[in-house]
């Protein structure tokens, strides 16, 4: 693959944060450039970094976009080649393994658990996000877990921004009978999902019990739409699409279904919830893992 080079911008933890809302935000922004953003040391939480990858040398028209995320005195980039790398696979290459709900997810290089009740899930470092190890995703598998405890039941589920499988995998762990559909707008991801699935044991397919795979933007997608009403969806992607979605997920869950939300920062909480509040859910359950908040709402 062509090379792959890196900008990484240090900042305070306002800065970057409030850099990671504008990129949110932004309309016209380059999806090229994939940012990520977090703490530079667990002893020094207020000391951060934004970090924005690139399938390309970036030029001056990518790092004035990068510059204009901050509200001001943007900090200085620091460059660096990849070289013939995929940085999405190095950036989760050693991870350690986790513990969310019921689950415990780790990659090949780390043996399954033996803990009584505990599904673990493997998930190699992948060109798709979702490996467990962001607070959003175990997150969801927590919020998951408890919505099975507590008693809901899944018979028809959609996990939409699927990236690696992971969330919809742990649904249909937990509600194994469900028809279970599983989407995401990056083409790539389907490779990635079918092979997680074979490395799982889960079947991919159309009856209940497997797992459908489509590509589509939001629920931009003929079988997405027929596939539906959903009782459980789960969404973990951005504020932003978030908000843009609520009513097409609304259309998309019947009275007393339930939607998984993340992807968002608490700050952020506000305005999604007003946005499912118009759209006709209540909220049900909170979640905050780190600065993310993981919301479980009901359809009314």
């Amino acid at each position: 693959m062509p090379n792959s080079w890196k900008l990484t911008a240090f900042a305070e933890k306002s800065a970057v944060e409030g850099a990671l809302l504008a990129h949110d935000d932004a309309c016209d922004w380059d999806h090229d450039i994939v940012l990520s953003g977090c703490e530079i040391d667990e002893q020094m939480p207020d000391d951060w970094k934004l970090e924005a990858w690139l399938p390309r040398q970036p030029n001056n028209a990518d790092k004035t976009a990068i510059r204009r995320l901050f509200s001001a005195n943007p900090p200085d980039l620091v460059s660096e080649e990849l070289e013939d790398q995929d940085w999405l696979t190095l950036s989760q290459q050693g991870v350690e393994p986790i513990s969310a709900g019921c689950f415990y997810v780790h990659t090949p290089e780390y043996p399954a658990s033996t803990e009584k009740g505990v599904t673990s899930l493997t998930i190699p470092a992948s060109q798709a996000f979702g490996t467990g190890q962001h607070e959003t995703t175990a997150g969801c598998l927590a919020m998951l877990t408890l919505m099975k405890r507590t008693g809901v039941t899944g018979r028809n589920i959609a996990d939409i921004g699927t990236g690696t499988g992971l969330l919809a995998f742990a649904a249909l762990d937990l509600w194994p009978s469900a028809l279970a559909t599983a989407s995401d707008i990056d083409p790539v991801c389907t490779q990635v999902v079918e092979n997680n699935a074979a490395a799982n044991i889960f079947k991919m397919g159309h009856r209940a019990g497997e797992l459908t795979m489509v590509i589509a933007d939001g629920m931009d997608d003929p079988l997405l739409q027929a596939r539906g009403p959903y009782d459980v969806l789960i969404a973990n992607i951005l504020a932003g699409p978030l908000v843009e979605l609520a009513p097409d997920f609304a259309a998309s869950v019947p009275p007393g279904g339930h939607v998984v939300l993340a992807g968002l920062l608490t700050e952020q909480e506000t305005a999604v919830r007003r946005a499912y509040r118009k759209a006709g859910f209540r909220l049900a359950k909170r979640l905050v893992n780190g600065d993310w908040s993981i919301l479980w709402l009901r359809k009314r």
